[in-house]
C-alpha cells in the first residue's frame, strides 16, 4: 500500500453528545468530512481519514482489535472495559465523574453506607476495584441503561454511574455521594498501528494541540503610558515577551500578549491597577507554539 493510499481509521460516537462534539473537533481543526445521515462510514476529503460511526460501547474492542486506528472515546469508558488501548490526548469536552449515588434520604452518607449493601451500575469493573480498595464489601448488580431506577424499585440500596450535572439523578430522588473518578472525552490509540499511519496520527494530534491551546488561551490589546510598561509586562504571563508597539499619541503604546483563560479577571485586575487602559481581550482560534 503506497502513502497516497494510507487513512488513518477513527472510530466516533454514532450519535448523541460525543458524537456531536467530535465532528465539531475534526471541523475545528480543518478535516471535512461528508456526513450523510444515517452513514456508518465516512471519508474526509482533505485529510487521509474514514471516520467510523460505531456504539459508544464498542470503540475500545475495535480499537485493540486494530479494526479502528483511533478513536474518540470516554475515558471512564476505556477504564472500564481495560482493553489494551493507550490515551493520546485528553480532549477537554463531555466532561463528567462516575460517582456512587443513593436516595436522597440518606444525603450525607459516606462510603461506609455501601457496607453489605447492593449497588447498580453499567461500570462493574470499575466498581469492584474501587471497592475492594477501600475495604468495602457489597454486592453489584449490574445494569445495561436507566440505572438509577433501581434503588426505587427496589432492586439496589444506591447506584454507581455517570453525573454530568446532577439532573438526572434530582430527577429520580437521588443523590450523589461518593467521587469515583473524573471522566472526559480522550483521543485513543491501537497498539497496531503502522509507522505510516504514527506520522498521520502525530499530525492530527499538532492540529489538536494547537485547537485546545487555543481555547485556553486569550489574546489581549491595551494602550498605557510609556513609564508603565516594565511594571505591566511583568504582570503579562507571555509565551516569550509582549509586542510593544508606539501610539500615534505621544509617551504612550499598546501592548499585545496572551493570557490563560482561567487567569483572565486575575491578570485583568493587576493590569488596570498598574495602568493599563482601553483593554481588548479576543478569543484565539488556533495557537501553535
Amino acid at each position: 500500500m503506497s502513502k497516497q493510499e494510507v487513512r488513518l481509521k477513527l472510530a466516533i460516537q454514532k450519535k448523541g453528545r460525543l458524537h456531536d462534539d467530535s465532528l465539531r473537533l475534526l471541523k475545528d481543526i480543518g478535516i471535512g468530512i461528508d456526513n450523510g445521515k444515517d452513514q456508518l462510514k465516512a471519508t474526509a476529503y482533505n485529510f487521509p481519514m474514514e471516520v467510523l460511526y460505531l456504539r459508544n460501547s464498542d470503540i475500545p474492542q475495535y480499537l485493540e482489535d486494530g479494526v479502528a486506528d483511533i478513536g474518540i472515546v470516554g475515558e471512564n469508558l476505556l477504564i472500564e472495559k481495560q482493553k489494551n488501548v493507550e490515551v493520546v490526548e485528553k480532549l477537554g469536552f463531555a466532561k463528567c465523574r462516575l460517582s456512587l449515588a443513593v436516595p436522597k434520604k440518606y444525603k450525607g452518607a459516606g462510603l461506609e453506607f455501601f457496607q453489605g449493601k447492593k449497588i447498580a451500575t453499567s461500570y462493574p469493573n470499575t466498581l469492584k476495584k474501587f471497592l475492594k480498595e477501600h475495604g468495602i464489601d457489597a454486592g453489584i448488580h449490574v445494569i445495561s441503561g436507566s440505572v438509577e431506577i433501581a434503588p426505587n424499585i427496589g432492586l439496589a440500596d444506591g447506584i454507581c454511574d455517570i453525573v454530568s450535572s446532577g439532573s438526572t439523578l434530582f430527577k429520580n430522588g437521588l443523590v450523589e455521594t461518593v467521587k469515583i473518578l473524573d471522566s472526559e472525552a480522550v483521543l485513543a490509540k491501537s497498539p497496531k498501528l503502522s509507522p505510516e499511519k504514527e506520522q498521520l496520527l502525530d499530525k492530527l494530534v499538532f492540529r489538536i494541540k494547537a485547537v485546545l491551546k487555543a481555547k485556553q488561551h486569550r489574546y489581549i490589546l491595551l494602550n498605557a503610558p510609556n513609564d508603565k510598561i516594565d511594571e505591566i509586562t511583568k504582570i503579562l504571563p507571555v509565551l516569550k515577551s509582549p509586542t510593544v508597539v508606539p501610539l500615534a499619541q505621544k509617551g504612550w503604546s499598546s501592548i499585545h500578549s496572551v493570557i490563560e483563560k482561567e487567569k483572565f479577571w486575575e491578570v485583568i485586575d493587576r493590569l488596570k491597577q498598574a495602568g493599563a487602559q482601553d483593554i481588548l481581550v479576543i478569543p484565539i482560534e488556533k495557537m501553535v507554539v
